[in-house]
């Protein structure tokens, strides 16, 4: 299983955030909504062996973590405004520490970064990380943030983490995950 955890920084933790301002006043939910959309999909297929947690750090109610399973979700397309009518069904219920599901393949539970370090062994995609193509394995769950840089609690959760780079320019979130995921393609098809 493939694992990424994307921060945002203020993605509203509440579902009354509007489809048509992803961008704004939704507080750059569009970032997040292309990180599912570049983790999950192939042309005219979906990665069925990815998940996607999603850490909301916005108002009113931080953190709040949305889980896509590329095994169990349904009713996913390709565009942010699917990803994100998701995400605002997935907080409109009530959660707990648990995982509850509001979609087939969409969970949603309270926490954040904390709770996924303890689950999870990530890898930081940083810049300044050492180059994938020099890895001899990838790693299997990777740690990326929105557009804003991590905050100085963050990183102090992630001091210990590798970090590892997918080039020598910064990309967005999306980006970056498309890059790593072109990697692992090209070495599981032995295009090394």
């Amino acid at each position: 299983m493939i694992r990424f955890a994307v921060l945002g920084h203020l993605a509203p933790t509440a579902g009354t955030f509007s489809l048509n301002d992803l961008p704004g006043g939704a507080g750059r939910m569009d970032v997040l909504c292309r990180c599912v959309t570049a983790s999950l999909f192939l042309s005219h297929d979906m990665r069925r062996n990815v998940e996607v947690y999603l850490v909301l750090l916005g108002p009113p109610n931080p953190p709040a973590t949305i889980l896509f399973s590329g095994e169990q979700v349904r009713y996913l397309n390709p565009d942010e405004r699917s990803s994100a009518s998701l995400i605002k069904k997935a907080l409109a219920l009530p959660r707990g520490s648990l995982f509850r599901e509001s979609t087939p393949g969409v969970f949603v539970r309270t926490g954040g970064l904390g709770e996924l370090l303890a689950e999870h062994p990530f890898a930081l995609l940083d810049e300044s990380g050492e180059d994938i193509r020099q890895e001899a394995t990838l790693p299997g769950t990777c740690l990326l943030s929105d557009h804003l840089n991590l905050t100085d609690s963050e990183q102090e959760l992630v001091r210990d983490l590798p970090r590892i780079s997918v080039g020598p320019l910064p990309l967005h979130a999306d980006q970056a995950i498309t890059v790593l995921l072109n990697e692992t393609d090209r070495r599981a098809a032995g295009w090394t």
